[in-house]
């Protein structure tokens, strides 16, 4: 899954792609690099985000939804918490709605969900992006997303959404502290046990960088390995930045893998 932030202030590539024709590029070229899905964007959850009015983010994510769709066959998805930004990207084109809030900050969203058949990614995160890193605590990282996600699965499939088209994600980043990130990683297994498919997205996020001492430019080996690592603990759809890097790691992940099993 390839990143499209169309945000000025997004945390590595914030500003890059505001331009609709820059970013239909952009997309474009993920696409032709081997991304499987292109996720675009308008509004920035990094920590600390102030949320965008929905006019806005319709502005900025729509016409470039519309313009990937007659321009390459690769799946669309939309990244929102909105249910109104939802409804238009689906009727751009968009065919995955990715939220944040797992269905939770709009209460149409579910509703938008049942009623498109869309694909749905479920993310587990603590607060908002407003507050979200303000001293996360768990008593049990692993236990706690896993079971978070596990009841809003059963809640979105008890609203109308078929559970053939749901996902989940450990919400790396998203309220969790650097020892929680590694942890979620470390027993992604846990959230495979929930029998839907698994994302990830830890692409650039500062807890490399803390671990490394890498600057957000500097994160592309520290994001390969920790993709490459979840991709053998059961990740089946990692969201990156790097698109052609991460293919080609995965490739070789795939390779190695299927020779040792058989």
């Amino acid at each position: 899954m390839g990143i499209l932030n169309v945000t000025p202030d997004s945390f590595s590539d914030g500003g890059e792609h505001l331009d609709p024709d820059e970013a239909v590029a952009h997309g474009l070229g993920m696409a032709g690099e081997g991304a499987d899905i292109v996720d675009v964007g308008g509004e920035s959850t990094r920590p600390g985000a102030a949320e965008v009015p929905e006019e806005e983010e319709v502005r900025r994510t729509v016409p470039v939804i519309e313009a990937l769709t007659s321009g390459t066959d690769t799946i669309i998805s939309i990244d929102t918490m909105k249910a109104g930004v939802a409804r238009q990207a689906i009727a751009a084109g968009a065919s995955i709605i990715n939220d944040v809030s797992a269905l939770t900050h709009d209460p149409g969203m579910v509703e938008v969900a049942a009623e498109s058949g869309a694909g749905v990614v479920l993310m587990h995160m603590l607060g908002t992006p407003r507050t979200m890193q303000d001293s996360p605590e768990y008593d049990d990282v692993v236990a706690s997303v896993r079971d978070y996600l596990a009841a809003r699965v059963e809640d979105v499939v008890a609203a109308g959404v078929d559970r053939e088209c749901l996902a989940v994600d450990p919400g790396i980043g998203f309220g969790k502290t650097v020892k929680h990130n590694v942890r979620l990683l470390a027993e992604l297994r846990a959230l495979a046990g929930l029998g839907l498919p698994v994302v990830v997205g830890l692409s650039r996020k500062s807890f490399l960088g803390k671990l490394t001492g890498c600057d957000v430019g500097e994160r592309l080996a520290p994001s390969i390995a920790a993709l490459a690592f979840s991709v053998l603990e059961g990740a089946n759809v990692m969201r990156v930045h790097d698109v052609r890097e991460s293919r080609a790691a995965i490739t070789v992940i795939e390779a190695l893998a299927d020779r040792r099993e058989n």
